[in-house]
């Protein structure tokens, strides 16, 4: 649920809502949509991120203090060229009168998560009651009192209805979210059928300006140039130039096709199994990067760390003599065999890394120097500049007045510009001009070197190891002591990071105490590290979550004496909320690839320093303040609405187990709600735009997973009875040389069985003897890409084999509409005069071949050839050649080069 709150609370492609209201109506719209793509049939589970791990609040932490940093240097940013703008008299609208929305509101324990879970509440009564898609639904909802991020929920609810004797093993699963690692978590539950739905990304997409609002520039670029009319009336002025936000499915049932294909080994001392092979695969990609760990400094995921590791492991699965993990447990003496292979690897991989940058920048200059001297001497200016044509472009061409002016100021433009400046350095030769070499200084902005960020690793020469740790730890490189410190707690992540995905949350208290990761060659020894963790503990309650994670410039959302412990200078915790802070770029060019150098939150200083201002909580700051749990709703047609209700009318405060035969196999405890949605009584909306439901018939109330005991381990295993999805790759799509090296194409139409007509190796042989031996043609190269005999536009047959004239275009003279009638026949062409050695004369054999194909290539089409047309009447022409059968119009065929004939 997170990723639609993000974008409908303060979207990047267009204006922000106005207040909470309108983010709320967009977010219902949002899952309305999604709702309508996706079409559930059993079970909708909403999941909003809840209190986080420890080893979660970290990177949490780190987000929120650079987005509040980022937040307020970009205001300062925006009021500094406004006044620019306005004291060189630009035109600017007035500046709005509103609070900043502050996105950090979006964690647990605010007023505005809990405001969200009242009206997501509404949102499903209504949708329950109105809506006959939602007829027969059961709808969980985890809201942000719940404990745990919103997938991990969704996973825990996953595995432990696996557990299930009435499960059923060939669910449908599609899970939300534009997250890389719901990837891996679709992986790990080893369900046959999971698919995963996100937002397709479009790069570059436009963005208003923040300061006039207007697309096409941002707002260092501002002008403070006037609005331009949109449209005749102004009628475009509010529609940003986009289009509705497309969504793209991940059928993991295709990915695990890739790996099984990618991770198969010959040969093996023991037995494969692509499922434990698929869980190794998921251990080794935590190495390149997670949300509780740093990536290791040797692996980047760009520049093919996957790839190496999935080497390595096929390298060394022998010696291992089995996987790396079995349902979430690491075998570390198998690691560190994966671990020290890297290591040996370190050095050369540095190395290419600044090869490949050095590479990189000399073709980036070289491209620089070729557009400086690819760009026109001259572009005339003032009303002379040059217009951009099309649709974006509304505004009709001024007329130009008083040209000869305008001519005589451009000259003079240009004269001032090509006039070489000379300084009082300059040399000059002996008849007075310049000299090349008199030592002009070259300015900054001719200048092809960029500022690059200093680096004083240099991991690609020698003593990289020593110069790392005394950098980054402030240790020296000898102090094994320290390392092997840094690379127990990186083992312990490992371990825990694959618990969490597996088994779930091992630790609510456990992390990564260091903001760099050691090397991969350091692992050495850890066969014997300890890898268990510390049982029954409890995660943070949601205001003590938001002192952990937030910045001082945030406090608002936290009650007045907590929100002083941030400010206060005597305040005993003011050390975890620093004003300013360093980001350490660690080798990347961007802040936000970088480090933020925040203090970790000592958590023993932090309750105590809660405990003195607990008391001054109000009543419903302490309702927001406790852990909640899972709300289950249903209509009023579902089987179990009687039984539900039946609850609400014992009143009955014991837990009772849901009947798995009433609600598809699922299996829970049932406890009744003190704020209940019952059938009979009025939903109050919390948006005054909609209206209450007085006529509900939906019906609310908490819902537990199933409890296993703390030792319980879930396998990771198919389950039996499920049935492994019908394979869609064929061996062309996972070869390198697939497609004979040219770049992949979509299927066009919904038929992906449809035969595009084509000749055979005999006619094409025909061909080749029949036509002329003379060169001259453009016919190199092998038989390409063409559309079918026939088609309506450019030659109709393929280009010949290199040497070899291509066919006469005697289709050319054809109207796309009649071109789907095939050549016309010999005998109703005008007769046509040729002169004696100009070579152009055909064949008597090419004219009975043609004439032959052409008369069968008609006939096919009234009979179903090898196109496959259906039949169609003689007066098609009359009705308009727009589809390939009667019925629905469908446009005409593309354009030659979109059928693949090899």
């Amino acid at each position: 649920m997170n990723g639609i709150i993000h974008p409908c609370t303060h979207p990047e492609d267009k204006a922000a809502p106005k207040n909470e209201d309108e983010m709320m109506v967009a977010i219902f719209e949002y899952i309305d949509r999604l709702f309508n793509i996706v079409r559930p049939r059993r079970l909708l589970y909403m999941a909003i991120d809840g209190v986080a791990p420890r080893a979660k609040m970290n990177q949490q932490r780190s987000r929120r203090f650079r987005a509040s940093k980022e937040g307020v240097e970009g205001a300062e940013e925006k009021q500094r060229i406004r006044q620019e703008i306005l004291t060189k008299g630009g035109f600017l609208p007035p500046e709005e009168v509103k609070e900043r929305f502050d996105s950090n509101c979006i964690t647990p324990g605010t007023e505005f998560m809990d405001n969200l879970a009242k009206c997501l509440r509404y949102y499903i009564a209504d949708r329950l009651n109105n809506d006959p898609g939602w007829k027969n639904l059961t709808v969980i909802l985890s809201d942000a009192s719940a404990p745990g991020e919103g997938e991990h929920k969704i996973m825990d609810y996953i595995r432990r209805q696996r557990a299930q004797p009435n499960h059923d093993p060939n669910t449908h699963h599609c899970l939300c979210g534009a997250d890389a690692d719901l990837i891996m978590l679709g992986l790990a539950t080893h369900e046959p059928n999971f698919t995963i739905i996100r937002e397709e990304f479009k790069p570059n997409k436009p963005k208003p300006c923040g300061l006039c609002n207007q697309f096409g520039h941002e707002v260092k670029d501002c002008q403070g140039l006037p609005r331009e009319k949109q449209g005749e009336h102004d009628q475009f002025a509010d529609c940003p130039p986009g289009s509705e936000q497309e969504f793209i499915f991940i059928r993991l049932s295709v990915l695990r096709e890739y790996l099984e294909k990618e991770l198969t080994m010959a040969s093996l001392p023991f037995t494969f199994d692509i499922e434990r092979s698929v869980d190794d695969w998921v251990f080794m990609c935590f190495f390149v990067g997670n949300d509780f760990l740093p990536h290791l400094p040797s692996l980047e995921i760009r520049e093919g760390a996957i790839d190496r590791l999935v080497g390595i492991y096929k390298n060394v699965v022998h010696k291992t003599g089995g996987y790396l993990t079995e349902s979430g447990y690491v075998n570390l003496q198998r690691v560190q065999m994966i671990m020290l292979a890297v290591g040996e690897v370190e050095d050369s991989i540095f190395k290419k890394r600044k090869d490949d940058e050095e590479n990189f920048r000399r073709r980036q200059k070289e491209k620089r120097k070729r557009m400086k001297r690819d760009q026109p001497s001259f572009i005339p200016g003032g009303q002379f500049s040059p217009q951009a044509l099309g649709r974006g472009n509304r505004s009709s061409p001024q007329a130009i007045s008083n040209p000869r002016q305008t001519a005589y100021e451009m000259r003079m433009q240009d004269k001032q510009n090509s006039t070489p400046s000379t300084s009082p350095n300059t040399s000059f030769t002996s008849d007075g001009t310049p000299s090349p070499a008199g030592g002009i200084k070259r300015k900054a902005e001719d200048s092809d070197s960029e500022p690059e960020p200093e680096d004083n690793i240099r991991l690609w020469e020698s003593g990289w190891k020593q110069r790392y740790y005394k950098n980054k730890f402030d240790v020296d490189v000898s102090d094994e002591k320290f390392r092997r410190k840094v690379v127990q707690s990186y083992v312990e992540g490992l371990c825990w990071v694959l618990r969490y995905y597996y088994q779930g949350c091992a630790s609510w208290k456990w992390y990564y105490p260091f903001h760099y990761a050691p090397f991969a060659s350091d692992f050495e020894g850890i066969a014997d590290l300890p890898s268990d963790f510390e049982k029954g503990t409890k995660p943070f309650r949601p205001l003590e979550q938001l002192m952990g994670v937030f910045p001082a410039a945030s406090g608002n959302f936290l009650p007045p004496t907590w929100r002083k412990l941030m400010t206060d200078p005597e305040s005993s915790i003011i050390d975890f909320y620093p004003e300013d802070f360093a980001i350490d770029l660690n080798g990347k060019k961007f802040a936000w690839q970088g480090v933020a150098l925040l203090p970790f939150v000592d958590e023993r200083r932090l309750r105590a320093a809660l405990e003195e201002v607990y008391p001054d909580l109000t009543p419903d700051e302490n309702r927001r303040n406790s852990l909640g749990g899972d709300i289950m709703f249903v209509g009023k047609h579902h089987l179990l609405c009687d039984f539900v209700l039946e609850l609400y009318k014992s009143s009955s405060t014991e837990p009772m187990d849901m009947p798995p035969e009433l609600c598809h196999g699922i299996q829970g405890k049932l406890t009744l709600n003190e704020n209940a949605v019952l059938p009979d009584e009025t939903v109050e909306s919390p948006v005054p735009l909609l209206r209450d439901l007085t006529q509900n018939s939906a019906i609310s109330i908490n819902f537990k997973d199933p409890q296993f005991q703390d030792d319980f381990v879930f396998k990771a295993v198919v389950l039996p009875g499920a049935k492994k999805p019908a394979p869609v790759l064929k061996p062309g799509d996972w070869e390198k040389t697939n497609n004979n090296g040219r770049p992949w194409r979509p299927q066009l139409g919904f038929n992906r069985d449809r035969r595009p007509a084509h000749l055979d190796q005999s006619a094409f042989r025909t061909l080749g003897h029949a036509m002329s031996r003379e060169r001259g043609q453009s016919g190199s190269g092998v038989y390409s890409n063409a559309a079918p005999l026939g088609a309506y536009q450019g030659n109709p047959y393929r280009p010949l084999l290199g040497g070899q004239p291509q066919i006469p275009k005697l289709l050319s003279n054809l109207r796309p509409q009649e071109s789907w009638r095939g050549p016309t026949p010999l005998f109703q062409q005008p007769p046509q005069r040729y002169e004696r050695n100009s070579g152009a004369a055909p064949l008597i054999s090419w004219n009975r071949m043609l004439q032959s194909q052409g008369a069968a290539f008609q006939q096919n089409q009234y009979q179903g050839g090898p196109m496959n047309y259906p039949h169609r009447p003689d007066d098609r022409m009359d009705r308009g050649r727009q589809g390939y059968g009667p019925g629905r119009p469908y446009p005409l065929p593309p354009p030659s080069g979109r059928y693949n004939w090899n």
